[in-house]
């Protein structure tokens, strides 16, 4: 999202905690070099407040959270400290600031109760959440709702949220995450383990949200009351797959070498059907998906395999940029 949008012309500001993985998309892609950012926690109001007042920004995309179901299990006072009083931060900061005008809250698709239906979830359905990280997210909607009607609504203030389906991409190293998971034991010709192949999950390239927040941004911007709302964005129907699927798939456009077995062992609770609802995004905002799942993995497996044999970050940096602009040419 920073390298989109540098690359459209905006002047940018980063506040997070430092790269958790190493490598990381940030450092690989010298990210800081065309984004000044301070390196610090969502958690600590002073410092974001100071951070949001110095920068003085018109919009805010909020994406900082702890973003892992099986972590959230390990650490659930970390979960909700972050996602729900973080948020909490955030659009307090946002509250007493002079100049932003558009807040874009990313949740995800888990915030939903699931119920296992077989159609995808509107986004009036109830909230909900087994696992914290889930329940979480389902506590940094209402945050949301309410300081839209408390504080933002009689301001003039645009505060939407974003709630994606599973975000695949190259330069994603993340631990418990399937596709880093399979890449990373693909490259090192290892046998991969997966925990729950029948889980079917709205699988999608990360590019396609990040176009789906820009556009809602932009929208925000123009009509604050009309689209101060929440809004899924996910892929098709026919792109939402069971995990097996999925490693079945790379594991043929990887080739031969590729090797995955199952876990037997017993594993948290995660929901087993998830699908979104798209048509309001559709019909709304005017935003589809444009790479179907196929594409999405050939462009997941091309990206890494380009980054195995970078020369340095301007490759890294000018990949992503291709990327873009192939999506935007799709």
């Amino acid at each position: 999202m920073s390298l989109w949008l540098h690359a459209m012309g905006a002047h940018l500001h980063g506040f997070s905690l430092a790269p958790p993985t190493d490598p990381s998309l940030f450092n690989e892609a010298e990210v800081s070099a065309l984004v000044p950012s301070d390196i610090n926690d969502i958690r600590d109001y002073d410092a974001l407040q100071r951070a949001l007042h110095a920068f003085e920004p018109d919009i805010v995309f909020h994406m900082a959270a702890q973003p892992l179901v099986r972590e959230s299990y390990a650490d659930p006072l970390g979960t909700y400290s972050t996602n729900v009083l973080g948020t909490a931060h955030l659009l307090e900061a946002v509250r007493h600031s002079a100049t932003v005008k558009v807040v874009v809250n990313v949740t995800t698709d888990k915030c939903y109760e699931n119920r296992e239906w077989v159609w995808g979830y509107r986004e009036d359905e109830p909230l909900g959440g087994f696992d914290p990280y889930s329940s979480s997210k389902a506590c940094s909607e209402l945050v949301t709702a309410a300081y839209r009607r408390s504080f933002f609504e009689s301001a003039g203030l645009a505060l939407a949220s974003a709630r994606a389906g599973n975000v695949i991409g190259g330069g994603d190293w993340a631990k418990d995450r399937l596709v880093p998971d399979i890449l990373r034991a693909f490259s090192n010709s290892e046998s991969l383990v997966i925990r729950n192949p029948s889980s079917i999950r709205p699988w999608q390239h990360v590019l396609e949200p990040l176009c789906g927040y820009l556009t809602l941004a932009e929208r925000l911007w123009s009509d604050p009351k009309e689209y101060s709302q929440a809004w899924n964005f996910g892929p098709t129907e026919d792109d939402a797959k069971p995990v097996q699927w999925i490693v079945e798939a790379m594991a043929a456009k990887w080739g031969a070498e590729a090797m995955w077995h199952i876990d037997s062992g017993a594993q948290p609770h995660e929901a087993h059907y998830l699908k979104l609802d798209i048509s309001k995004a559709r019909q709304c905002l005017n935003w589809s998906p444009r790479w179907p799942l196929a594409v999405a993995l050939d462009k997941v497996i091309s990206w890494h395999q380009a980054w195995r044999s970078k020369g340095d970050a301007t490759d890294v940096r000018e990949l992503c940029l291709r990327q873009i602009e192939d999506y935007l040419a799709s």
